[in-house]
């Protein structure tokens, strides 16, 4: 008997299941503040991409979880996808992984065991290329079909990275095309060319890696990685924790090939219209701003890129080290000035 279609055993796919992040935020607003642990270095107060815990005066470990349901039908792709998003959290803050846990959660009525064990698989393979163990994991049987990683990583203390040391003058470097949460609606609808799947497959099981080497360049600043909020829900919350706003050039930004024409389609995910309605009167968009460029810039990424807020003179230093690495699509995009905290896009 033929199984069914991965994603048409889920309500959403990839981070585009995550809760918006208006939501998040009211539901973290209620949390305890973490001051009573001197050894606590990055905790929730400003949407990092990972908690950092301070071990010794030479390590810190950061540690971070991320999980979500099928954004393909391939087991084997899923199981890439998942690892390689869970993973570029421990990236973003400059770290070097150390090792995973898997979490599960799969309709064993409903799907093969041959099926899942392609799924955790796909992962395996990731951590592999990574250089680090799936060391264990926990798994449960739940109605639609979850997989994701705990990662555990190690960084200098001096050279954690996060999404709050952005500076006024900085320029700011997106390492991936944006448009995946389109590519993967459209491959719902199967309305996605195999040319536009390879594309999809080729930049969310890219490994953000060139975050550890981030973490000990001059004038690097802050950095993020791209993934459910969207391109303007992650920058918004560097402005936020920078306490400066953003401006990016919405021609600049580097596309993944064909993403423009199913835009222009009106292919799109409702999670763009959730995050739209959360940014608020922090997002300033240009007059009669097109709806197909709004709608790439709130696209929910999964293992979308790095956001990188970089001093200007060091710029051309880490578009290098990001092309070298084979992020061919890193472009500069914006900038970081003074004003009051929020996200403008110019252009469009």
């Amino acid at each position: 008997m033929s199984e069914p279609r991965l994603t048409s055993l889920a309500h959403g796919g990839g981070c585009g299941c995550k809760l918006s992040p208006s939501v998040l935020r009211q539901i973290l607003a209620g949390m305890p503040q973490a001051g009573l642990f001197a050894n606590l270095m990055v905790g929730t107060e400003t949407s990092d991409d990972a908690a950092v815990w301070r071990l010794n005066d030479h390590q810190a470990l950061v540690a971070t979880t991320d999980f979500f349901m099928p954004v393909v039908d391939d087991p084997f792709d899923f199981g890439q996808i998942a690892a390689t998003n869970a993973l570029s959290d421990v990236y973003a803050m400059g770290a070097t992984p150390i090792l995973a846990l898997a979490l599960v959660g799969m309709p064993v009525g409903q799907l093969s065991t041959a099926t899942i064990g392609r799924i955790l698989e796909g992962g395996a393979s990731v951590c592999a290329a990574a250089g680090i163990p799936v060391a264990g994991g926990h798994s449960i049987d739940s109605v639609e079909p979850i997989y994701g990683l705990v990662a555990l990583g190690l960084v200098h203390p001096d050279r954690v990275l996060t999404n709050r040391g952005a500076r006024a003058g900085d320029v700011l470097i997106l390492t991936k095309g944006l448009g995946v949460g389109i590519f993967s609606a459209a491959l719902k609808q199967e309305r996605l060319s195999p040319k536009g799947y390879a594309a999809l497959i080729t930049s969310t099981t890219q490994l953000n890696s060139i975050g550890a080497a981030l973490s000990g360049m001059a004038g690097v600043h802050a950095v993020t990685d791209v993934t459910g909020f969207g391109l303007a829900g992650h920058a918004l919350e560097m402005a936020r924790g920078s306490g400066l706003a953003i401006e990016i050039d919405t021609t600049a930004l580097p596309l993944l090939d064909g993403v423009e024409a199913l835009a222009r389609d009106g292919v799109r995910t409702g999670a763009s219209t959730r995050n739209l309605d959360s940014y608020g009167e922090f997002l300033d968009l240009p007059t009669a701003y097109e709806a197909f460029r709004r709608d790439i810039l709130t696209d929910p990424q999964t293992s979308g890129g790095l956001l990188i807020s970089v001093a200007a003179e060091k710029a051309d230093a880490v578009l290098t080290l990001a092309r070298e690495a084979g992020f061919h699509q890193a472009e500069i995009i914006g900038r970081v000035v003074d004003g009051p905290v929020g996200l403008r896009v110019l252009g469009g």
